[in-house]
């Protein structure tokens, strides 16, 4: 993949590899922060920012590599919520991607920032001829309540599938778009 003709409406933004790597100290603390608020992204708490930056710098090179997007919002030019876009790898799955590190600041929810993020992972995903897109979610979070209402279809729920950011075993709900149907 290399160039995209895709533009996400205003406060979204896509960024491309150095946009990102020059945003890392800001990426990182809200990776950080999310985390902290009981975000189950793959992180256990103590989320070192050393850790986060880690995180984010191999997301960069993902990006750099056209195996990931990034896609942010920003407030006074900070970065204040991010979704991925992750297109599936192998040749029979040409179709698919995967929905992946949705996140908010705290002090940025409720202001409809997920939902303009996941309608612009809609675009991107037909953009790039994708149009199969798959994510999971700790089952009982918020964002399972978020994802119905952006078209996503419940598959089912994994029990124990991750340890959480507390360090407890959660389950974990599985969902499906496809936007063909939208």
């Amino acid at each position: 993949m290399s160039s995209i003709n895709f533009v996400p409406e205003t406060p979204v933004a896509l960024l491309t590899a150095g946009e990102a790597d020059a945003a890392l100290p800001q990426l990182s603390n809200l990776l950080k922060v999310c985390v902290e608020d009981g975000a189950g992204i793959g992180f256990i708490l103590p989320l070192s920012s050393e850790k986060a930056e880690i995180f984010w710098k191999k997301q960069v090179a993902a990006i750099e590599k056209g195996e990931a997007f990034l896609m942010v919002t920003r407030d006074q030019g900070h970065v204040t919520g991010v979704v991925m876009l992750v297109p599936a790898a192998q040749d029979n799955g040409s179709h698919r991607a995967d929905v992946a590190k949705l996140m908010v600041h705290p002090d940025h929810r409720r202001k409809g920032l997920a939902r303009r993020l996941m309608a612009s992972v809609d675009g991107l995903a037909l953009s790039i001829d994708r149009w199969l897109l798959v994510l999971d979610t700790v089952t009982g979070d918020r964002a399972e309540l978020l994802y119905p209402t952006c078209g996503y279809n419940k598959v089912g729920i994994i029990p124990d599938y991750a340890f959480g950011s507390r360090g407890a075993l959660d389950a974990t709900t599985v969902f499906y778009k496809d936007l063909r149907q939208s």
